[in-house]
This record gives C-alpha cells, structure tokens and sequence, in this order.
C-alpha cells in the first residue's frame, strides 16, 4: 500500500508539471522534488534515494532533455531528505520549509551547475532562479505536509459522519 500511495503521489506530481510547465512558459515551483523530499521524509534515505531516481528520470523522459540530469539531483535531494527525517526532529513547519529550502537549492545547483557544464544551456540569473524555486518549493512542501496530515482527521470525521446517518437510519 506504500509503494502504491508513493507511485501515485509522484505520478500526479509529475503530470501536473508538466502541465504547469507546458501551459505558461514553465512553472515557478517543481512539485516533482516536493514529492520527493516529502516521500524521503516520510519512508526514510532509500524509498527517498529510488523515488528521486524514478521520478527525475521520468520527468527527463517526458521533458526532453538530457535522461538522468533532473534524476541525479532529485536522488541526491531525496536521500538527504531521508537521512535529515531520521537523524533530527522535522515536525514543525519552519523546519520543514527549511529542509524543502535545502533540498530544492541542492537539486537546482546539480541541475543548473551540470546544465552550464555541459553546455546545455545557459542561465541569465541563475541565483534568482535558484531562489525563487527554493522558496516556492518550501511554501508548497509545507502545504503539502499540512494536506497529508489533515486527510487521516478527514478521513475519521466522514467515517463519523457516515455512522451517525447509518445509525439515524436504523433506529
């Protein structure tokens, strides 16, 4: 059931940017790392380490570009994210963004640091981009934790819900 939510949780994160990216000259946020760093943090270093691996070579795949350059940082990004779940305490919200922040300037400087060398292409501001994608990233990871933590208490509540007209029903 793991392995199933995690698929699903990647595959709509990356169909949704390619979506995103498509439609108006490129998205702001990459909600495929999002994805990632949150399954490194929720499973730990290695489903992190594989789900960065698979996810990035599937966002190369359908993208275009070089196979195996976004999937290197998201490994890497995602394996951290894991071992930082594991070794500290990321409960709260600012240190939760302040490890998206981490994650996101990491898999940008592989990304954009291989890109340059490479000669893949070449980068006006690099820096803005690096950090307005950290930041964007941070705000939608931490919301993205806040809508996996709120779906059990939804979840119980509907159940509660349905039990009470069950049980008007009956009686």
């Amino acid at each position: 059931m793991k392995a199933l939510s995690v698929a699903a949780l990647v595959l709509g994160a990356v169909l949704a940017q390619s979506a995103l990216s498509r439609s108006g000259g490129g998205a702001l946020g990459d909600l495929v790392l999002v994805a990632v760093v949150a399954v490194g943090l929720l499973h730990g270093r290695v489903a992190g380490l594989l789900t960065g691996t698979a996810a990035g070579l599937l966002q190369d795949a359908l993208g275009g570009g070089m196979i195996g350059l976004s999937g290197l940082g998201k490994s890497v990004a995602g394996y951290l994210a894991g071992v930082a779940g594991t070794q500290f305490i990321v409960t709260q919200w600012m240190s939760r963004g302040f490890l998206f922040l981490g994650a996101s300037a990491l898999n940008s400087a592989c990304f954009v640091g291989l890109s340059m060398l490479l000669g893949l292409r070449r980068y006006a501001n690099p820096l803005l981009e690096v950090v307005t994608q950290a930041v964007v990233n941070a705000a939608a990871g931490v919301l993205l934790f806040y809508a996996i933590e709120f779906l059990p208490v939804a979840r119980e509540r509907w159940n509660a819900v349905l039990e009470r007209r069950r049980k008007r029903r009956y009686h």
